[in-house]
């Protein structure tokens, strides 16, 4: 699995603000092509599994309340229609996967009248919440075994039933790394799959997931955004990481998500003038980068959590922005995935708060990075330099020599990829 995502992309589906009728179907009739012209490998949908009424918050609830584990959310369409989805995303040569709660129910769960000892109870035997403001989901208990075996039939039941390729686990942290583990080794007997784990914890990527969120990085891209940290912050986080994990372990790289663009924003308001910038840097860092839905039209509002809030598309006018970052990507070696790509090399320059530059560099292919990451002109020059060098710029096809002690000034935000072999 891990040869088939060596530069791969991934790509997040919000179903129900994807169209105005909010339905597999209407997602695969109009956009699924789209979105194979632009490039995109995964395609992660969001949870599709029917949601809880009980506790409900809006009008349509949270995605993140599964009522059914083996069941398709009417609201989305029949079994069927996600059937054909699968179908068809495989016969456009990309990969799906899922997203999976398995840390909570919906409070109208068959579960919790048939199977109360499967969740955690107050010192009153009442069922709680996993997290206070969390109202409408119940706490599952994973010290009981027979919920454990029937989470992981149902994680195979999708394997086996849809021909799925994989699961992103939402808040897999707060769910046993041992029963991950566990999972794991069952769906590997079905067949390689790939596992997405919104979390950090190292020991979850030893074996049970192949790629984590970089939030990290995120979180970075955001404060730099606010003029709170610098260039040389990134620097820094990027040489000397919290985490350590093999060099088999993606990470993603990411600009938004469901939960940033509804709780912390769109793009337009955490980083307004550094988006593009943040986007290209997000295809250019180790990692693997994730594109959230309605990102190649400029999506700048909050989506609605609990209630329908469709996607404004108007003309696509990023799509061949982000289809030309995954071309970058996919010609480049230098930028793949994991050890199939290379390492990061700082370049120093003569203002490291302002500038963060960097090679990458895999067999005959160099790309060369330099990113003015401030909402102020910078000037600076290189030391590392100690040859004249000529290079391509991706975006511009210009040809640009670079050579140490040489002046240059950058515009805010203003970024350079050059590309060599």
């Amino acid at each position: 699995m891990l040869e088939r995502l060596k530069k791969s992309n991934i790509y997040e589906v919000n179903i129900r603000q994807y169209t105005t009728e909010g339905t597999f179907k209407a997602f695969e009739n109009n956009h699924l092509q789209r979105l194979k012209n632009m490039g995109v490998d995964i395609l992660w949908i969001m949870p599709i599994q029917p949601i809880g009424k009980i506790n409900r918050k809006g009008s349509n609830g949270s995605y993140y309340s599964v009522k059914d584990y083996f069941a398709v959310n009417s609201e989305f369409g029949t079994a069927q229609d996600f059937r054909e989805l699968v179908e068809a995303i495989h016969k456009n040569e990309m990969l799906i996967i899922i997203d999976w709660v398995a840390n909570h129910s919906a409070w109208d769960n068959a579960w919790i009248t048939k199977h109360s000892d499967w969740y955690v109870k107050d010192e009153d035997g009442q069922i709680v919440a996993p997290v206070k403001d969390w109202t409408d989901v119940a706490d599952l208990n994973y010290d009981n075994t027979e919920m454990r075996n029937e989470m992981i039939n149902a994680l195979k039941y999708w394997i086996e039933e849809y021909d799925i390729d994989g699961f992103r686990c939402d808040v897999a942290n707060m769910v046993p790394t041992n029963f991950w583990n566990d999972a794991r080794t069952e769906l590997n007997k079905i067949r390689p799959i790939f596992m997405l784990a919104e979390a950090e914890q190292v020991d979850l990527m030893e074996f049970a997931f192949d790629m984590n969120y970089d939030f990290d990085t995120h979180h970075l891209m955001n404060e730099i955004s606010r003029n709170e940290k610098n260039a040389g912050n990134m620097r820094g986080s990027l040489e000397h990481p919290r985490h350590s994990y093999s060099k088999n372990i993606f990470r993603m790289i990411f600009t938004s998500s469901h939960d940033e663009n509804s709780w912390n924003g769109s793009v337009f308001e955490r980083m307004p003038h550094s988006y593009k910038t943040w986007a290209v840097f997000s295809f250019l860092i180790p990692g693997m980068p994730l594109i959230y839905s309605g990102q190649e039209a400029e999506l700048n509002k909050r989506l609605a959590f609990f209630d329908k809030d469709e996607i404004d598309w108007k003309d696509y006018p990023l799509e061949k922005f982000y289809t030309n970052l995954i071309k970058l990507k996919n010609e480049n070696q230098a930028l793949w995935n994991g050890d199939f790509g290379s390492k990061i090399h700082f370049i120093n320059s003569s203002n490291g708060v302002q500038i963060l530059s960097f090679k990458r560099i895999k067999n005959n292919n160099t790309v060369f990075v330099i990113i003015n990451l401030s909402a102020h002109n910078a000037n600076f020059c290189f030391f590392d330099e100690n040859n004249k060098n000529s290079y391509t710029e991706y975006f511009t096809k210009e040809i640009i020599t670079i050579k140490s002690n040489e002046d240059y000034n950058f515009n805010p935000w203003e970024y350079k990829v050059l590309i060599k072999g």
